[in-house]
């Protein structure tokens, strides 16, 4: 038996339960991870509430970012071996991390790095994974090019930070006054307090990327997409808003929803050992608290990423 966290139902925080449930087995092409490290993140939330539009069985184990170490192989899993520290984004409609084990598709799975503690590479895939994606497979960013990323305080906002001034681009940032601070470590070049200053007065020359990261309405966002240069792209990770475009100017529209990419993502760990971007670990918290910590998100309480910590196997 291993401890996890499971929803029987979806609902509000307290439909989560820390019980005991059986140690899963890994079919062919997947491996078992004990679990070092479970990323909390907003989505986890939703689909406890039942209002993402993402089909799981339940009773579910969230968490879809995980790092550990591997436990054990299934059939015809290669370039793995047990005892590997590993991290993944593991598929998000299967039973996720938020236990002592795993079961993840090897070939989502990419050696740690070594540079910081294995429990906090949790937080780095799919936030890292989605700065990653937005930026450059949906934005097309290249050195010299300015971008705005509305939003820059959030988790995926310091990674963008960090990924598009490491491009060689020129990034104007938003953020409130709270993670100013560590958007301005992160390496923007302008950053926009938005609690203060229009962001549409502060933005005087046009950007090539647009990077929206944060809740916004439609005319709020449409009026920020002027700010883009003829030609230039509008990119949001945030589907509830119709991302805008503008055909007229030649101005894009891409709308992220974020994919597995081991390769991309070994990349981003190349970058953790070379220094070159910094994983920021807001707090850990221990499993058993998962569900207390699912009642602060929904009250708007949880600031910053947060890895959860299963208790020793």
């Amino acid at each position: 038996m291993m401890k996890a966290v499971r929803f029987h139902e979806t609902g509000g925080a307290e439909v989560l339960r820390y019980e005991g449930v059986e140690v899963p087995e890994p079919g062919a092409g997947e491996v078992r991870v004990q679990v070092a490290g479970s990323a909390f993140n907003p989505a986890d939330g939703g689909m406890r509430g039942g209002f993402l539009p993402i089909p799981v069985t339940l009773p579910h184990v969230p968490g879809y970012d995980v790092s550990g170490t591997v436990d054990a192989l299934g059939d015809g899993v290669d370039g793995l071996t047990v005892g590997q520290a590993v991290v993944g984004f593991l598929p998000m409609t299967a039973d996720g991390s938020a236990a002592q084990y795993v079961i993840a598709p090897a070939d989502a799975l990419v050696a740690a790095p070594t540079r910081i503690p294995l429990a906090d590479a949790a937080g780095l895939p799919s936030v890292g994974l989605t700065a990653s994606q937005a930026l450059f497979e949906a934005g097309g960013l290249q050195a010299g090019q300015r971008v705005l990323i509305n939003g820059a305080g959030g988790p995926v906002g310091g990674y963008a930070v960090q990924l598009a001034k490491r491009a060689g681009a020129y990034v104007v940032a938003t953020a409130s006054p709270r993670s100013e601070q560590a958007v301005k470590a992160a390496g923007a070049d302008e950053v926009i307090d938005h609690t203060t200053t229009p962001v549409l007065d502060a933005v005087t020359e046009p950007v090539d990327v647009l990077l929206n990261l944060a809740p916004i309405d439609a005319e709020g966002f449409a009026a920020l997409a002027t700010r883009v240069r003829d030609g230039g792209v509008v990119v949001s990770t945030t589907p509830r808003v119709q991302t805008p475009g503008d055909e007229a100017r030649g101005v894009r529209a891409a709308t992220v929803y974020v994919h597995p990419d081991a390769d991309v993502l070994a990349g981003l760990v190349a970058l953790v050992d070379s220094g070159d971007l910094r994983v920021e670990i807001a707090r850990r918290v221990p499993l058993s608290e998962l569900p207390a910590l699912h009642e602060q998100a929904d009250a708007g309480q949880v600031h910053g990423k947060v890895v959860v910590v299963p208790p020793a196997v």
